[in-house]
């Protein structure tokens, strides 16, 4: 038996991130496309990154996978929606139209954006990160994903994750996660929604 069968056997997170990405990949075999697009959505701390990770090493065919992590895009703690319209204009769309895509990392430290990177519209894409399923990018997206996950629980993941750094912004960055679901209601357009412990 595997290590990490062994693990997710008797850790609940383990095993629920293992079950949603069985569920993502059942799902990117049955959009039947080469380069489909895979959306994850949910609040900070939810597991979104793993999740993503464990779906590239577990892609279900042969080929490069391209995974993009909003973490990377958002201008500042106060910058949740600029981040995802930034994402939906220089990822999304240009894949969507079989244009290659050019984003540029937000450097947190200069508070600017930096070195630039390319998205292959011929390759499948995952992005993840809060605040992503809007009405705008779920059109993009051919698998959309919420992740559900307790506050007490993601709290103690991100803080984990982050230590200092984030933790005097968290109430401020979940009043944006927060604004996101009222205003754009991420569940409705999800075609997967899946829960961690």
């Amino acid at each position: 038996m595997s290590s990490a069968h062994s693990r997710s056997s008797v850790d609940p997170v383990a095993r629920a991130l293992d079950t949603a990405v069985a569920r993502i990949l059942d799902a990117v075999i049955g959009v039947e496309a080469v380069n489909p697009v895979i959306l994850i959505d949910g609040q900070s701390g939810a597991g979104k990154t793993t999740l993503a990770q464990r779906v590239v090493e577990r892609w279900p065919v042969p080929g490069r996978v391209q995974s993009v992590a909003l973490d990377s895009l958002y201008p500042g703690w106060d910058g949740l929606e600029a981040g995802v319209e930034y994402a939906r204009g220089a990822i999304l769309m240009p894949h969507a139209r079989g244009m290659i895509g050019v984003w540029h990392r937000w450097d947190w430290v200069e508070e600017a954006r930096a070195e630039a990177h390319a998205v292959d519209p011929s390759l499948p894409l995952i992005v993840e990160g809060s605040g992503l399923l809007t009405p705008a990018t779920a059109r993009l997206g051919d698998v959309r994903v919420w992740l559900e996950s307790p506050a007490p629980q993601r709290r103690r993941r991100g803080i984990a994750r982050d230590g200092e750094t984030y933790e005097p912004h968290w109430d401020r960055w979940a009043l944006q996660e927060e604004a996101h679901i009222v205003r754009d209601d991420p569940t409705s357009h999800a075609t997967l929604v899946l829960a961690v412990p």
